[in-house]
C-alpha cells in the first residue's frame, strides 16, 4: 500500500507541475492576445494551431505517447488559451 501511496503522491506533484505550466501558458497567451489586438489580428490562427498539433504529435511519438490523444488534449488547451486571449 505504501508504494501506491507514494505513486499517487508523485502523480499529485506532476499534476501541480502541469497546472503551473498551464498557468504560465495562459499568461503568455494573454500577452499574445494583447499583441494581436494591437495589430488588428484575430484570436484564432488556424495555421499556427495546425503547426502546434503537428509538432506535439511528433514530440509525443518520441515520448511514446499516442498522437491522437495528445491532439485531443491540446485542442482543449488551445481552446482554453484562445478564450484567455479574447
Amino acid at each position: 500500500m505504501d508504494d501506491l501511496h507514494e505513486l499517487r503522491r508523485r502523480i499529485d506533484e506532476i499534476d501541480d507541475q502541469i497546472l503551473n505550466a498551464l498557468c504560465e501558458r495562459a499568461k503568455v497567451c494573454k500577452a499574445v492576445g494583447a499583441a494581436k489586438k494591437r495589430r488588428g489580428k484575430p484570436v484564432r490562427d488556424l495555421s499556427r494551431e495546425n503547426e502546434l498539433f503537428k509538432r506535439i504529435a511528433v514530440k509525443g511519438v518520441e515520448f511514446g505517447l499516442d498522437a491522437s490523444q495528445l491532439k485531443a488534449v491540446y485542442r482543449e488547451i488551445v481552446n482554453m488559451c484562445s478564450s484567455v486571449q479574447e
